[in-house]
């Protein structure tokens, strides 16, 4: 049996080694149309590789992906994030747990993972084939004809299994829509936020935690970790946002108003009682020598700045007016949204291979037998936090079977 793996990535690769693990007397080829492999592995996590989450409760992780936690579900409790670290940890590669649950190499670089999944291809005997493009697929009979260039012959194998990753463009996902697949139209997930006209950008490098965030006219909302850039908004809270509304705000063309709770206090005369109660303790002291919920010092000055009071007011001297002044800007400040940015240079997509067109208990198509899928080219992605790698390793893991 001669099996062809289309994609050097993360699902590639793992897939390929459990191919060739599951059926030893198998021929297996990864394809990659460029002449790297693993590059967004190497790029992830700021060049350390976020594997996985340390997230072991299947509802959780489950609930995780905006798209495809309903179908991960029975994958998850058979290969999960446990797994996933037994599985790096027994081949050499220790890890670590963050506190925010991230999972990441003790040696803080991506290339220990790179190294791994090289050493598990080469032992196994898998072949890499570097500038080999699938252009279309083909099935006669029960054989695979792989059309990689003009010049070139097709490919012909037995199996085939897609790990391509996430299209930006709808077009890259054609020669699947060919054979019978349905296609989600793919946007853009995980991004950041840009507020090029907004001041705050000047506070670049404060993180606040947690603050929610909403944006306005939807039912969008997120919470967590918040960080200003010198572009906008980044941290877990704007791309958790982004995940889970990636089709929403893809209709809004990212222009909108992103509304944000800086004290992530859903009540607010409860912030307003806070703040009276400064008052009360504090009634000579500045406002900038008291900062409610322990807010960073420059996040705190710029506020008060918005509510066109002075850092050297008494607090006792605010009155009515200056106390919902105060309590507006901490519970609901607004900033204009126009455009996004790739975070960290690491593309996620929402859309892709329609679930409806895989056969979730072995990732094997539905409508073109003997060919399968695995990882981001399928319509699944997670929120930040080793979600996306995940998914990668658990379909891989089923896909590798080949049935």
């Amino acid at each position: 049996m001669k099996v062809a793996v289309i994609g050097g990535g993360a699902a590639g690769f793992f897939s390929a080694i459990h191919a060739k693990e599951n059926h030893p007397h198998a021929t297996v080829y990864i394809l990659e149309k460029t002449s790297k492999v693993l590059a967004k592995v190497k790029i992830s996590g700021g060049g350390r590789c976020n594997v996985t989450n340390a997230c072991t409760s299947i509802k959780e992780l489950v609930a995780a992906y905006p798209r495809g936690g309903k179908f991960l579900k029975p994958l998850l409790t058979q290969f999960s994030t446990s797994e996933t670290r037994d599985w790096f940890e027994s081949r050499g590669v220790p890890l670590m747990v963050q506190e925010d649950q991230c999972i990441f190499p003790v040696s803080q670089d991506s290339q220990s993972i790179i190294d791994c999944l090289f050493s598990e291809v080469n032992r196994l005997g898998v072949e890499i084939k570097y500038k080999c493009p699938v252009k279309k697929i083909k099935k006669q009979g029960e054989e695979f004809y792989l059309s990689i260039a003009k010049e070139i012959d097709p490919f012909i194998v037995d199996k085939v299994i897609v790990a391509t990753g996430g299209s930006p463009k709808l077009s890259g996902l054609d020669w699947l829509r060919e054979l019978g697949h349905t296609i989600e139209h793919p946007v853009p997930s995980l991004f950041t936020f840009n507020m090029p006209e907004e001041y705050i950008t000047t506070l670049m490098g404060v993180v606040v935690n947690p603050a929610k965030v909403s944006i306005q006219g939807t039912k969008l909302s997120s919470d967590g970790p918040l960080l200003i850039t010198h572009w906008g908004m980044s941290g877990p809270a704007i791309l958790k946002m982004s995940s889970i509304g990636a089709r929403i705000m893809s209709e809004l063309e990212y222009t909108c108003i992103a509304q944000v709770n800086w004290v992530n206090i859903k009540s607010n005369e409860q912030v307003a009682d806070n703040i009276k109660g400064i008052i009360n303790k504090h009634p000579k002291k500045q406002l900038s020598n008291i900062r409610p919920y322990e807010l960073p010092n420059r996040l705190w000055s710029y506020l008060i700045a918005r509510t066109k009071l002075t850092d050297e007011k008494p607090w006792g001297e605010l009155g009515k007016k200056g106390i919902n002044a105060i309590t507006r800007v901490l519970c609901n400040d607004e900033y204009q949204v126009n455009g996004k940015t790739t975070f960290k240079e690491e593309f996620v997509t929402c859309g892709g291979v329609s679930l409806s067109s895989i056969n979730s208990k072995t990732m094997e198509s539905t409508v073109v037998p003997g060919l399968y899928f695995t990882g981001e080219v399928m319509d699944i992605d997670g929120i930040t936090g080793g979600y996306n790698f995940q998914a990668a390793w658990t379909t891989a893991y089923f896909a590798g079977k080949l049935g």
